[in-house]
């Protein structure tokens, strides 16, 4: 068994990829309440569903750690107080903040609230990782800057301080997400959770003196997305991880669909416990890379965590495109089982015809495929089917259906 528990930890932009998160397998979940966290955009949590999501996480033994990871600035600052205290009574597991003054915040207001420090303080060493222990912080999310000995010297100079990697997911071209372009570029704050992106977007060259003219600054007459990250993917390195003292695996993706949480979770809990089963011989699955495939990614790359010691960096960003990789449309979601006729309800989330080959990704057990059998139902429908007849094992509630992108 391996030597410290290890605990998934998932992403949720709202109930329903919350829902999915723990339906497929995370032992924790990250999101925001109404305020103070990093994705503006996201449709986050209003307090009333804030208590609702960490009920629900709890009846399900999972943990719920709430953003409040906002870098502030003095305006920023009211309403803070009350804030943390609402939090604290509404069970939350962690607060996760990135700013001193935010820590002495929640410190006075619930010193029983304890506190994750988010990946955005840029934790790069062990002398820091000991300051904010010192600090009251129980864990420290690491900077994805760090390569696996750095980690490894970091676990062992703080033994009793949980550490969080981000094993999955986006990530930005900036130190620790703590970008300026978004705020220079289109006057919205990315440490604020107003993020334009702009680490996407097609650059060229320009000579000051030749305005209009537009130079390539790679050897295509399209440009170039020099600051395009790819996405990080360490399923591979799950036992180095471990190895290392990594003590919670976080995948990135709030902004994400409900399909890509539930798919790269369910992935993530198959990996985690087929190594806790047999460490000695864990060994990553065909299988399991081919459904990260399947959802709606970037280029993958290990990004630093295997730099150094004469290893050469993987590629971290990709120059051609900052266009998603989409294989599989998300079409239908699993909401009622009846074992005893053996019929399933769906509701369709994309539009599906008679004749389309689905796919039935359950939250426990192999992918299914079948042939529709019914004439064309449209986005928001719903519609019922047998099992019997079309595949081996009954659907789970909670079971997506998904198909090849169409040519």
């Amino acid at each position: 068994m391996a030597k410290k528990p290890i605990e998934l930890l998932a992403p949720a932009g709202n109930m329903e990829k919350l829902q999915a998160a723990v339906y497929y397998g995370a032992d924790a979940v990250y999101f925001a309440g109404p305020s103070f966290g990093l994705r503006a955009f996201a449709p986050n949590f209003s307090w009333l569903q804030l208590a609702e999501a960490i009920s629900f996480c709890h009846r399900h033994g999972v943990k719920a750690y709430i953003t409040v990871n906002v870098y502030a600035h003095n305006q920023d600052l009211e309403g803070l107080p009350s804030y943390i205290r609402h939090l604290a009574e509404s069970g939350a597991d962690a607060a996760i903040v990135a700013d001193p003054g935010v820590l002495s915040v929640v410190k006075a207001e619930a010193p029983q609230l304890p506190v994750h420090l988010s990946t955005q303080a840029n934790t790069t060493n062990k002398l820091s990782a000991r300051f904010w222990q010192e600090q009251g912080v129980s864990r420290v999310v690491l900077a994805r800057e760090l390569t696996r000995g750095e980690v490894t010297e970091i676990a062992k100079a703080v033994p009793d301080l949980e550490l969080e990697v981000f094993v999955h997911g986006a990530m930005c071209i900036s130190y620790s997400g703590r970008c300026l372009l978004s705020k220079f570029m289109t006057g919205r704050d990315a440490n604020k959770g107003e993020c334009a992106q702009v680490c996407r977007w097609n650059f060229a060259l320009v000579e000051e003196k030749r305005p209009g003219e537009y130079y390539p600054i790679a050897q295509d007459e399209r440009g170039t997305y020099i600051l395009n990250s790819r996405d990080l993917c360490l399923l591979e390195y799950l036992p180095e991880l471990v190895e290392a003292g990594v003590r919670s695996f976080k995948i990135e993706g709030r902004m994400k669909s409900v399909y890509y949480v539930a798919t790269v979770t369910k992935i993530w809990r198959e990996a985690i416990d087929s190594y806790l089963t047999d460490p000695d011989s864990f060994q990553v699955k065909k299988e399991w890379l081919e459904e990260l495939g399947k959802v709606s990614h970037r280029p993958y790359t290990s990004g630093f965590w295997a730099s150094g010691g004469g290893e050469p960096r993987p590629a971290l960003t990709h120059l051609e495109t900052s266009k998603y990789l989409r294989s599989y449309d998300f079409v239908g979601l699993v909401t009622g089982v009846d074992p005893g006729t053996g019929a399933f309800e769906v509701e369709a989330r994309n539009p599906i015809d008679r004749g389309d080959r689905l796919e039935v990704v359950s939250p426990r057990g192999p992918v299914q495929e079948f042939i529709f059998p019914l004439e064309r139902v449209n986005p928001n429908q719903t519609f019922t089917l047998s099992y019997q007849g079309l595949f081996a094992n009954p659907p789970q509630v909670w079971s997506l259906l998904r198909r090849a992108k169409k040519s």
